[in-house]
Parts: C-alpha cells; structure tokens; sequence
C-alpha cells in the first residue's frame, strides 16, 4: 500500500484505501457491492414512487419514510463513485475538494438520518399517545417547516469544521483508511492544529446522533407506557406493530455506528480489511435495508408494490 505512495502522486490527492491484500478479487467483490448499491437504488425510488402515486399514502407517517427513503437514495450516490471506482480499478486518488465534498455530504446525510428517525418516533408518539389530535398537529404545513429544519439542522452547522479541512497542512502519508473520505479521517493526517475541528465534531455528534437515540428511546417509553395501558390484548399488539419497522430502522442505523466507533477506538490491531468492511455497513447497510424493512412491514406499501408487479406482469 506505501509503494503505491509514489513521487507521480499529486501532493494534494489523497489514496484510497480498498480491500488490502484482496486487489486480485476486485472483480470479483465488485459484483456482490454493485448489487448493493443497485437494491439501494431500486429499493428506495420503489419507496418513493408509491408514496408519491398512492393518494392513502399521503399522509405524514409516510412522508417521513419519504425522507428516509430520499436520505438513504442519497447516502448510497454519496459513496458509489469511489467505491466501485476502486473495485473496478478506475480510480485510486481523490483530490482534496472532492474528498472534503463527499466527506461534507456522507456526514451531513448521517446527521439527517437520524433528524428523520428522531421525528418518525415523534410521529409514532402522537399517533399512540394523541390520536386524536395527529392530524392537526401534523398538518402538511408542519410537515415542510419540520424537513427544512432537518436539513438545516444536518447541512447547515457541519460547515465550520468541514472548511477548515481545505486550509489544514497535511504532512502524514495520504493514505485514507476507508474507500471514502471521513472528516475523522482527514484530521488524523494533519499537522494543523485540529483541536476546534476535534472538539466541534464532538460536540455536534452529542448534540445529534446521541441526543436523538435519547429522545428516540424516551418517545418509546412513553408510547410503551401509553400501549401498556390499553385494555385491549389486541390494540395493543395492532399499536405495537405500528412501531416495530421505525424500530428496526433505528437499530440498523445505530448498530453500524457504534460498531465503526468500537473498531476505530479498540480495534487499532484488526486487519485494515475489517476497517474499510465495518465503514462501508455503516453507509450501505441501511439505505441497503430500511426500503425492505418498510415493504414488507407496513402493509399499505407491501399490498401496493404487490399490485403494482402484477399489473406489470400482467
């Protein structure tokens, strides 16, 4: 991997790392992940298209899973290029710019992942806990002001930090450890003083991805509370089910981070194949699940995709 460091590289590229030791079955390995990012693809403009054709749809659990769905799509764009580029033996450098610009875009995205899963169980306590009252609390107009601030809050408050790396000196080998640019991973091959960087990122990743999995958690102990109080042996199984596809998206999302987070701090001894594989779960993993998770949990989008193939079919 060093030898491939050569004096040809330009100084303001960085390498990417793929599958050390594996550069023999790049054709190979390229097939399963072009697969992937093809399900990512489908998967979720299926989604798209049949909330956006199904009048019963229009509603706002299923515009939340829209955001979701347009988050996921975006997330697998975000890496596609880089990552089949290397597997394929198209590219092997990443200029400063595009590196600090997908790695403004990978993060940002992960941030807003988790704002629509944070507001998908806020929408789920309403429906449990206020029924009466989810329609005019969640009219279309709040619908809009709530995806605005998603996006401010996941785009707009990363810029500092993501600046500052095109001003950085880099003076360590160029060597990137995943297939993508990470602003963690940039930071670790300065020789600028990083700390604002450091401690900025920490903060916004307290102030988001833990804030929102407490607030997630709290939403469902309330709803949990709400559902055990129901008389009803079956409301509360028909409550419970309304729940558990939002649950298993939450725990696709946050189980890869914590894993990446487990490696990066513990794992210094792991094969760097184990790093660059935990990275792409992180971002594959659930753009790649939550549209199967939805269509074949929520009923009104599995009976529409079911319609929808058999009338092509036919």
């Amino acid at each position: 991997m060093i030898a491939l460091v050569s004096p040809n590289m330009n100084s303001s590229s960085f390498l990417l790392t793929g599958f050390s030791g594996l550069e023999q079955q790049y054709p190979w390995i390229s097939v399963p992940f072009s697969t992937i990012y093809a399900v990512v693809l489908l998967g979720n403009c299926l989604v798209l298209y049949v909330i956006w054709t199904e009048p019963s749809l229009h509603q706002p659990m299923f515009y939340f899973l829209a955001m979701l769905a347009i988050t996921d799509l975006c997330m697998g764009l975000s890496t596609v290029n880089t990552v089949q580029g290397i597997l394929l033996g198209l590219i092997q450098e990443i200029s400063l710019d595009s590196c600090i610009t997908q790695a403004y875009f990978i993060h940002g995205l992960s941030f807003m992942e988790s704002s629509v899963l944070l507001t998908m169980a806020f929408d789920r306590y309403i429906a449990i806990c206020n029924p009466l009252r989810y329609s005019s609390i969640l009219t279309n107009s709040r619908i809009t002001k709530i995806g605005l601030t998603i996006l401010g809050r996941s785009f707009f408050f990363i810029i500092p930090p993501i600046i500052r790396l095109k001003y950085f000196h880099y003076c360590r080998p160029h060597i990137l450890s995943h297939s993508f640019c990470l602003h963690q991973d940039l930071l670790h091959l300065a020789c600028s003083d990083i700390r604002f960087n450091s401690y900025y990122a920490l903060m916004l990743v307290i102030c988001t991805l833990l804030l929102d999995a407490v607030l997630i958690l709290f939403s469902y102990v309330l709803i949990l509370k709400s559902v055990l109080a129901i008389a009803s042996r079956e409301e509360q199984h028909k409550s419970f089910q309304t729940c558990i596809s939002h649950i298993c998206a939450v725990l696709i999302f946050y189980i890869p981070i914590i894993s990446l987070t487990m490696v990066h701090r513990f794992g210094k001894h792991l094969s760097p194949v184990v790093h660059v594989l935990m990275g792409n779960i992180y971002i594959l993993f659930p753009p790649l699940m939550n549209p199967i998770i939805y269509s074949v949990k929520i009923q009104q989008i599995r009976s529409r995709i079911l319609r929808l193939f058999s009338l092509k079919i036919c």
